[in-house]
């Protein structure tokens, strides 16, 4: 028997950045919009911070071979 499983969709922080953008163009809050993308843009930097590390530790340890 052969199962086929995927995983599409919108996730939760999607979902999130989604309702923050219709709250503020319905003028329900006020934010700025670094934090109306928040959902969007700090995992997205999160991410982009652990491949930075371990690129620079990869080097590190690359030098010291």
């Amino acid at each position: 028997m052969n199962k086929q499983s995927s995983s599409g969709g919108i996730g939760f922080l999607g979902l999130l950045g989604i309702v923050f953008i219709v709250l503020k163009l319905t003028g329900v809050i006020n934010w700025s919009w670094w934090w109306i993308l928040a959902p969007l843009w700090i995992p997205a930097s999160i991410g982009l911070i652990v491949v930075i590390f371990a690129l620079v530790m990869w080097f590190f340890f690359q030098r010291g071979k």
